[in-house]
């Protein structure tokens, strides 16, 4: 990747964050609008690009497809699924449960930007997975796309729980740097010969599962009586028709 591609996934963190200390609300409809767009988008992206392009043909990527979805379950037990836009308020000033949240969300941001900047490194080899290359856009944007919602969630959260804005800051900057050092790292690894296509490939797998899990579970929430609100749907479908003309075009 280079220094725009870093820089854009902290901006993400930096516009969802923005958005919570400008609206200090749990404005639902808003975010209910970024997460079923975001969603949308992420599922059209992993389904028609992450999940043909990473497929070898070995039963093994769907185990790990399948382990990244019970990781991101799990994941979630620490988040309380600010992932996906729920928001629920910790007792005021709270900060074990406030550093639970945040080892949640940064360990699920790490594991997602491993594979990075190692995709961009692949470009100009020949191996037998010369088919990641071609993803990083797709992954890139899915990622910042997630994180705009994510941020704004965490950083409702927090103000909702009487946090300073200092230390709300604090933490959304924590988030927005663990992709890009994942990324970071993972593109160090490759280079030092510790990380090999495999490696990649399980990785890649993972990340699609923790995809999976969050994509459907925004999708497939709805209001008590079971109908999908119209704005959510035209937003829903909004984000389907950007991934595949994003697919078609890339």
């Amino acid at each position: 990747m280079d220094g725009f591609d870093y820089l854009l996934l902290f901006l993400a963190v930096l516009i969802g964050g923005s958005l919570a200390f400008y609206l200090r609300r749990n404005d639902r409809k808003l975010i209910q609008l970024l997460l079923s767009f975001s969603g949308a988008y992420i599922l059209g992206i992993t389904f028609l690009h992450l999940v043909p392009e990473t497929y070898d043909g070995s039963a093994n990527i769907g185990l790990f497809v399948l382990g990244g979805f019970f990781i991101q379950l799990l994941l979630e037990q620490l988040s309380r699924g600010v992932e996906h836009g729920h928001i629920h308020a910790v007792s005021n000033t709270n900060t074990a449960a406030a550093m639970a949240i945040m080892l949640g969300l940064c360990l699920h941001a790490f594991i997602e930007g491993l594979p990075l900047d190692v995709i961009e490194h692949h470009h100009g080899h020949e191996h037998e997975h010369h088919h990641i290359e071609s993803g990083v856009n797709h992954l890139l944007f899915a990622i910042v796309l997630h994180k705009i919602p994510a941020a704004f969630a965490l950083g409702v959260l927090l103000l909702l729980s009487k946090f300073k804005d200092s230390t709300v800051i604090f933490y959304l900057v924590i988030f927005g740097a663990m992709s890009p050092l994942a990324a970071a790292v993972g593109g160090f690894l490759f280079n030092q010969g510790l990380l090999t296509n495999d490696m990649i490939s399980a990785i890649m797998a993972i990340v699609i599962g923790s995809f999976l899990h969050i994509a459907t579970t925004i999708l497939f929430e709805t209001d008590t009586n079971h109908k999908i609100p119209t704005n959510k749907l035209i937003a829903i479908l909004i984000g389907l028709g950007i991934a595949i003309l994003t697919v078609q075009l890339g």
